[in-house]
């Protein structure tokens, strides 16, 4: 064990170093990669200098000759160091935990209205808001790559980049199936009703993560559909991406520009295949993607809002939180910081 705390104390002084390297200074996204590292291990240097001291404690016992004075002092201080390094050894375990190296990319977000006709478009719009105003807290940058309006003001589907390092490390508890239960406002009895969204995050991939051969690829331009400017309905701009050999399909007409389309459409298409390429990694080692708590399919109901009862039950973790409105307007952080610990807590036991 103290061979690898030290191994992460060498760690920090080698990305100290780094961080004078003209070249990692000339890149923003390498800076922020680094400090965020470095925070993250900045907390264990002073534990694994205590732990030391313990350890030399322990052994300075063994050194000391026949004075009784000494001795008794160091068996004294050998003592406390043994009494003490039970709880070091708990509190510097977790940074032994090896972790899930897309931690540090950022997310393609996908929202869309699962079952529940007009409420679910609805909802997964609210959705949609949370996801961006937990961002704005955050400090990310999002931007909308596609988006499907539906006919009462939400939305059938939207497709949001979250850009910034670490987003994927606290979005991913996120995926799954999440299960809304309120009076429509279109409800003239008062019923209750259960609708779907189905969120899927995604980690970004990056080009040199996913090779895409252009004869692997069938691009077709179209008129765009639905509000957006003077130009978007007039000219082929939107284009829709087909992947021959897994059948993906993606499709954006958000943009006026036919090759804007194409550069966020390659965005979508890379990361959805890179998370394909991950999940079947992660099902010949056994772990069905050990990044994330439970198998986070997106058939997994994950979470419920109960707005009547004013109660979000998350149902990995088998707890409910108050004040839904806090929550819908992107205050989740207690949610997600909860199924962080609990994800923690599963590596531990599995270390």
């Amino acid at each position: 064990m103290i061979e690898k705390l030290r191994a992460l104390g060498k760690e920090y002084l080698a990305l100290q170093e780094q961080m004078q390297d003209p070249a990692v200074l000339r890149n923003p996204r390498e800076i922020a990669r680094i400090g965020k590292r470095m925070s993250d291990l900045e907390p264990v240097l002073p534990l694994i200098r205590e732990y030391e001291k313990c350890l030399d404690a322990i052994r300075a016992v063994e050194e000391i000759g026949d004075e009784p004075d000494l001795k008794e002092l160091a068996a004294q201080e050998a003592q406390e160091a043994r009494e003490r390094l039970p709880q070091l050894e708990e509190q510097l375990r977790k940074f032994l935990v090896p972790k899930d190296p897309d931690d540090e990319r950022s997310v393609i977000l996908e929202v869309r209205a699962g079952t529940g006709g007009e409420e679910a478009a609805l909802f997964a719009a609210e959705l949609m808001r949370m996801y961006l105003r937990y961002s704005e807290t955050q400090g990310w940058r999002t931007e909308i790559l596609s988006m499907a309006e539906a006919d009462v003001g939400g939305i059938k589907e939207a497709i949001v980049r979250i850009d910034s390092v670490g987003a994927f490390g606290k979005l991913k508890f996120e995926s799954g199936v999440h299960r809304v239960q309120r009076i429509p406002e279109t409800e003239s009895k008062g019923r209750i009703h259960t609708s779907t969204v189905t969120v899927a995050i995604l980690p970004e991939a990056e080009e040199v993560d996913i090779k895409i051969n252009q004869e692997d690829l069938r691009i077709d331009v179209f008129r765009s559909s639905g509000p957006g400017g003077q130009s978007v309905n007039t000219t082929d701009s939107a284009v829709r991406i087909t992947h021959i050999p897994t059948g993906l399909v993606v499709s954006c007409q958000d943009e006026k520009s036919q090759l804007k389309n194409k550069v966020k459409g390659m965005s979508i298409l890379r990361s959805r295949l890179y998370a394909a390429e991950q999940e079947r990694l992660a099902k010949e080692r056994g772990d069905m993607r050990a990044g994330q708590v439970g198998k986070g399919e997106r058939s997994e109901k994950i979470r419920t809002y109960n707005f009547p009862q004013d109660r979000v039950t998350d149902h990995r973790l088998g707890e409910n939180f108050s004040n839904l409105p806090g929550i819908m307007e992107g205050n989740i952080e207690e949610i997600i910081a909860a199924l962080q610990e609990m994800q923690l807590r599963e590596r531990l036991a599995a270390l």
